[in-house]
C-alpha cells in the first residue's frame, strides 16, 4: 500500500466517522459506534469501511445493515469534505478485532489468576 493510499485511507476515516455522528439520525444505528478503519481499493472506486459496534449482536447486525442503507447519503455528505475524480463506493463491515481482544485478555486473566491459586495452593504446602 502507497503513502498515498494510507493517508486517504486515514482521512476517509476521519470524514465518514464525522458524516455519521453527525448526519446520521438513523434509528438502528447504534451510539455506540467506531469507525476503526477504511480499507480503499487501489483504483479507489471502492471502500470498505469497518466498523466496531457496543452492543448485542443484533444491534451490530442491524447498524451496519443500517449503514449499508444509508450508504449513498453518507458518501454523498462525505464527498463534499474530500475532494476525489471519482468517491468511492462504500461497503460496511463489522470489526469484530475488539471483541476478539476481550475474549483474549479474559482468557489470559484466567489463566494468570488459575496459576496465581495455583502458586498459593503450593506456597501452603
Amino acid at each position: 500500500m502507497t503513502r498515498r493510499t494510507d493517508r486517504l485511507n486515514s482521512l476517509l476515516k476521519e470524514v465518514i466517522s464525522d458524516v455519521i455522528r453527525k448526519e446520521v439520525s438513523h434509528p438502528k444505528v447504534s451510539e455506540f459506534l467506531t469507525v476503526t478503519s477504511v480499507d480503499i481499493t487501489k483504483d479507489l472506486h471502492f471502500a470498505k469501511v469497518f466498523v466496531s459496534v457496543i452492543g448485542t449482536q443484533e444491534e451490530k447486525k442491524d447498524t451496519v445493515s443500517a449503514l449499508e442503507s444509508a450508504s449513498g447519503f453518507i458518501a454523498v455528505l462525505a464527498s463534499k469534505q474530500v475532494v476525489l475524480r471519482h468517491f468511492p463506493s462504500l461497503t460496511f463491515k463489522l470489526d469484530d478485532s475488539v471483541d476478539a481482544h476481550i475474549r483474549i485478555d479474559t482468557i489470559l486473566k484466567d489463566i494468570r489468576d488459575e496459576e496465581g491459586s495455583r502458586q498459593n495452593i503450593s506456597d501452603s504446602d
